[in-house]
């Protein structure tokens, strides 16, 4: 019994808790420095919420610390009411004027827009960097998307895709390796694609539909995308490592990172359309199974891992939802407009909605991943 707690505290918790602290932190130094550039006073800096654990006080007036619940963190500024950010306008009143412009509230728009966006786009550049780390010393594997061999009774099959085909072409976007094909069709179930293939020096466009499939990964997941149905192999796609050098790895990170946002709008889309189900969004229980799993694979799996987790909270703390960092932006946008901020009473009810609406989301993905516990 002991050794089994132990072996998941080792094997899931510890690596799940290195994740999520290094996207955490990189998400509020982001808001940090461009708080501490914009002039705005900024009384703690947490990883994680609840009580202090350990702290320190910087030389600024900053109190550092790691706290209780390791799910977050928070960067908190003058003026702040709680960690979400909510102004405690009764404290800005009793404030002198000059500490009231060093408030978060006291700032010029532009420079609270800043603040508010550094944090996910510095979980951009923290997935642009792992990427191009990796690829400036491993390199990238690419294969020819040639067609090695078609499956019977398959999308391709159907449409008259043949041995030795070169794919060139979806949906009238070129095709370079055979990895831009898996990506393009799994995202794309039972939704027609036209297929662009070269034989014999003509080109040949083939409509198909992706068929959706249920596949199981090498750990027992079980994994939902879109089919075609074709192969290749070590022969025809001609598999090799492509090396890169620094400023070609960076590009490249760009681009590994560009797909990760990409795929998850087309996955979100495939939920609305119904082509998806909604049981493979994960919640903590599920990333802390992938951190495990990843971290059997070596250091550069769990590396890779967190850069995709730091695109995919970038873009959900970009979504217009009060409490997070879009939620803040779409505030400051109206304000924009308005040419005057949003009443305190409405920001309340509408952080308030927010709040629910997170936690509603975090409950769905919660019990998906207990589902999928259970099987």
């Amino acid at each position: 019994m002991l050794a089994s707690s132990v072996g998941f505290l080792t094997g899931y918790i510890v690596p799940f808790l290195i994740v999520l602290t290094l996207i955490v932190f990189i998400h509020e130094l982001g808001h940090y420095l461009a708080g501490r550039w914009s002039g705005i006073g900024i009384t703690a800096f947490s990883i994680g919420f609840g009580p202090e654990i350990i702290g320190f006080n910087d030389r600024h007036g900053t109190r550092w610390k790691l706290s209780a619940i390791p799910l977050g963190g928070y960067v908190k500024f003058l003026g702040d009411e709680d960690a979400a950010s909510i102004p405690d306008y009764d404290a800005l009143a009793a404030l002198p004027e000059a500490e009231r412009k060093r408030t978060f509230l006291g700032a010029a728009l532009w420079k609270r827009a800043i603040t508010v966006a550094a944090g996910p786009i510095a979980n951009f550049i923290l997935a642009i960097a792992i990427f191009a780390v990796m690829f400036s010393i491993y390199g990238r594997q690419v294969a020819d998307p040639i067609v090695a061999e078609v499956r019977p009774g398959s999308a391709a099959e159907a449409a008259g895709v043949r041995p030795g085909d070169l794919l060139v072409a979806l949906d009238g976007n070129p095709v370079v390796t055979f990895d831009d094909v898996r990506r393009y069709v799994s995202v794309r179930p039972e939704l027609k694609i036209t297929v662009t293939v070269r034989r014999d020096g003509a080109d040949l466009d083939l409509p198909m539909t992706p068929q959706r499939s249920e596949i199981t990964d090498q750990f027992g997941n079980k994994i939902e995308l879109g089919l075609i149905g074709i192969v290749t192999n070590q022969e025809t796609g001609n598999f090799r490592v492509v090396e890169y050098g620094p400023l070609e790895s960076i590009g490249q990170g760009v681009i590994q990172s560009w797909h990760i946002v990409t795929g998850t709008f087309d996955y979100l889309s495939n939920l609305v359309m119904g082509r998806m189900k909604a049981d493979q969004l994960g919640g903590p229980i599920r990333v802390a199974q992938a951190s495990g799993q990843m971290a059997t694979l070596g250091v550069a799996a769990v590396l890779q891992l967190a850069a995709v987790l730091s695109v995919s909270i970038g873009l959900l703390n970009l979504m217009p939802v009060p409490v997070l960092d879009g939620g803040h932006l779409m505030f400051y946008a109206v304000e924009a407009i308005r040419g005057r901020p949003v009443g305190p009473g409405a920001q309340e009810i509408a952080f308030r909605i927010g709040m629910a609406l997170v936690l509603m989301l975090m409950v769905f993905a919660t019990w998906n991943d207990i589902s999928m516990l259970l099987g």
